[in-house]
C-alpha cells in the first residue's frame, strides 16, 4: 500500500466521503465541501484526491447505474474502508493531542 499519511485535502475528501455515506461521488463531495467549509474545490482536484485515497486503500469505488439526469452516463461512487476510517481516527487523535499541548496564548 502506498504511504498512509493524509494531507489536509485528502483528509477533507475522505471525511466528506464518510459523511456522504454511500452517496459520495466527485460532484457531491465537492458540493459538500463547499457547503460545510465555504471552500471551493474543483472536480479534478476531488478526482485526484479520490484516486490517491483509493491507491492507499482508504476508499473503494464502484460504478453505479445509469440515470436520465446524467444523460445515461454512470457515476463512480466511493465509500470509506475500515483502513480509511482508522486513518481518520489517527488524524483526529493527533490533532487533538497537539491542540491539548498548545499553551494558551497570552494575548
Amino acid at each position: 500500500m502506498k504511504g498512509t499519511h493524509l494531507g489536509e485535502l485528502e483528509e477533507l475528501v475522505l471525511l466528506t466521503t464518510a459523511v456522504l455515506d454511500g452517496n459520495a461521488y466527485t460532484v457531491t463531495i465537492a458540493n459538500e465541501i463547499k457547503l460545510q467549509s465555504n471552500r471551493a474545490i474543483t472536480l479534478s482536484t476531488v478526482h485526484t484526491s479520490l484516486h490517491r485515497l483509493e491507491q492507499k486503500g482508504f476508499v473503494k469505488s464502484e460504478v453505479g447505474g445509469t440515470t436520465k439526469a446524467r444523460g445515461g452516463r454512470r457515476k463512480r461512487l466511493y465509500v470509506i474502508t475500515k483502513t480509511g476510517y482508522e486513518a481518520l481516527q489517527e488524524a483526529k487523535e493527533l490533532r487533538s493531542k497537539m491542540w491539548d499541548l498548545m499553551p494558551k496564548p497570552g494575548f
